[in-house]
C-alpha cells in the first residue's frame, strides 16, 4: 500500500476553532481546520512504516496466547510459589489408627433378634406314608394305567392340525387416484406447446422501456383495442337489422292478415260451380285427335333428349362426388401428418413456449370462458423514470391462476360467494280459525 503524504510547504491552515456565523470570508472551506484529519493521517503512515494497520492485521498476528506462565516467577517469590495449598496437605495427611475393616464379624453370642426356622427330621418314615406302601403293596392303587396298543406310528410324519381358513377381505381400501392424473395435461395454446409457468416479459412490459420496444407494444394494444371496438359496433348493427327485420316482417303479418279480413267481407257468397237456376254444366271437352307419324317421333326424340340429359347431369354429379371425396381424403391425411410431425417436434424439444403472443384454441377446456388478461399497459404521460414514483400494475394471484388454466392443469371454475341454502317457506297456522259456539 502506497505511502500518503502531505503537501509540500506550509502544512498549517488558519485555525478557526469557533465559528460564530457561517457568512463571510471566514467560514470559507480553504478557513476550515483540518489539523485533526492530518494528525490522522500521520499515525496512518507510521503504522504503515511499521508493518502494517492494526485494524486491517488478523489477531493471531497481534496477541498471543501464554499457556505455559512465566518461568521467573518462582524464582522471585518462591514463598508464594513453593507453599502447597491447604486441601493438598489435608488430602495428604495419614493416621497411625488403621482403619476399621469393611469385613464385618459377628460375636459367639451375638444375633440378629431373628429365631431360626425349625426343620423337619427325615431320619424316620411317617405313618402317612407307611400306610400308602402297604397299600401299594397289597395292589391298591391310588390311580391305574390301562395298558392299551398304540394307535399312531411314533416314526412317521406328524400329521399339521387342521385350521379353519379365515375369511379374507379383498376390498382394497387404498385410496385410487383417478386415471386422468397419469394423462398430460392439455394446452390451451393453439400451436399445442406448453407454456412457461412465469413467462418471460418482454421488454415493452419494462418501468422505463426502450422506445423501439413500448412504441412496438403500445401499437399492438391499440390494434386489439380498434379490432374490439369494430367487432362490437358490428354486433350492434347485426342486432339493429334483426330487430328491424323483425318489425318489418311483423308489420307485412299484420297487413296482409287485415287484407284478407277485408277480402273475405267483400267476396260473394255464391259457391263457385253454382247456380241458382239449376242449369247443368256445359261439358266443352274437346276428342283427342290420332297423332300422326312426325309427331310420335318428335315426342320420341324429346324423351331420349331428356332422358341423356339427366343421365350427363347424374354422371357429372357423381364425378364432383368422387373428386370432393378425394380432396377431403387428401386434406384428411396432410392434416394428421401434420398432427404427427408436430406431436413429434414437441416431445422431441419439449420447449416451452409463452403465452404473450399465441393464439389460444378454439375449443377450451370446461363451461366458463378463459378469462381476460389484464392490461398492464402505461400511457406515454405516465411513464415514470423512477421505481419510488413507480405504480403497481396487474395482479400476481390473477396471472398465477390464468397460467394454470393455460397449461391445462385446472378448468375454469366460477366463484360461488356463499354456500346455497335451502329455501324455507314460512306460514302461519289456521289453528285461529277453528272455533265452535
Amino acid at each position: 500500500m502506497p505511502v500518503i503524504q502531505p503537501l509540500k510547504g506550509s502544512t498549517d491552515a488558519p485555525a478557526t476553532y469557533k465559528q460564530p456565523s457561517r457568512k463571510g470570508k471566514k467560514a470559507w472551506r480553504k478557513n476550515v481546520d483540518v489539523t485533526e484529519i492530518e494528525k490522522g493521517l500521520e499515525e496512518l503512515n507510521e503504522e504503515i512504516i511499521k508493518g502494517g494497520v492494526l485494524a486491517e492485521r488478523p489477531s493471531d498476528e497481534l496477541f498471543v496466547i501464554d499457556t505455559v506462565g512465566d518461568v521467573a516467577l518462582p524464582k522471585k517469590f518462591p514463598k508464594h510459589t513453593s507453599k502447597p495449598l491447604k486441601a493438598d496437605e489435608i488430602i495428604a495427611a495419614r493416621s497411625a489408627v488403621p482403619t476399621p475393616p469393611s469385613r464385618k464379624r459377628p460375636g459367639d453370642k451375638t444375633t440378629d433378634g431373628i429365631l431360626p426356622e425349625k426343620r423337619p427330621r427325615r431320619e424316620y418314615v411317617t405313618h402317612k406314608e407307611l400306610n400308602r406302601l402297604r397299600r401299594v403293596a397289597d395292589g391298591l392303587h391310588e390311580t391305574t394305567v390301562e395298558v392299551a396298543d398304540a394307535s399312531y406310528d411314533p416314526w412317521g410324519t406328524v400329521a399339521e392340525p387342521k385350521t379353519q381358513a379365515l375369511i379374507e377381505d379383498k376390498r382394497n381400501e387404498k385410496k385410487k387416484a383417478p386415471k386422468s392424473f397419469s394423462k398430460k395435461p392439455v394446452s390451451l395454446l393453439a400451436s399445442g406447446k406448453t407454456p412457461k409457468a412465469v413467462p418471460k416479459p418482454t421488454g415493452g412490459y419494462s418501468y422505463n422501456p426502450a422506445f423501439n420496444d413500448y412504441e412496438a407494444r403500445y401499437t399492438e394494444e391499440s390494434n386489439k383495442a380498434i379490432e374490439a371496438e369494430r367487432k362490437r359496433q358490428q354486433e350492434e348493427e347485426a342486432e339493429r337489422l334483426k330487430k328491424e327485420a323483425a318489425a318489418r316482417s311483423a308489420a307485412e303479418a299484420e297487413a296482409a292478415e287485415a287484407r284478407a279480413e277485408l277480402s273475405e267481407w267483400e267476396e260473394d257468397s255464391e259457391w263457385e260451380g253454382f247456380q241458382s237456376g239449376g242449369e247443368e254444366l256445359k261439358v266443352s271437352a274437346k276428342r283427342p285427335e290420332r297423332k300422326t307419324k312426325a309427331q310420335r317421333n318428335r315426342i320420341q326424340r324429346r324423351k331420349e333428349e331428356e332422358r341423356r340429359k339427366r343421365h350427363e347431369a347424374k354422371t357429372k354429379v357423381r364425378k364432383a362426388q368422387l373428386e370432393e371425396i378425394k380432396r377431403i381424403a387428401k386434406e384428411v391425411s396432410e392434416r394428421e401428418l401434420e398432427r404427427k410431425l408436430a406431436v413429434a417436434n414437441i416431445e422431441d424439444s419439449e420447449s416451452s413456449a409463452d403465452d404473450n403472443d399465441e393464439a389460444l384454441r378454439r375449443r377450451q377446456l370446461g363451461r366458463l370462458k378463459l378469462p381476460e388478461k389484464d392490461l398492464e399497459l402505461v400511457l406515454p404521460d405516465e411513464l415514470q423514470d423512477s421505481l419510488r414514483l413507480l405504480k403497481p400494475e396487474g395482479n400476481l394471484l390473477k396471472d398465477r391462476y390464468r397460467s394454470l388454466l393455460i397449461r391445462g392443469r385446472i378448468e375454469a371454475r366460477k366463484r360461488i360467494p356463499f354456500k346455497k341454502q335451502a329455501k324455507t317457506k314460512l306460514t302461519e297456522k289456521w289453528t285461529y280459525k277453528d272455533f265452535s259456539i
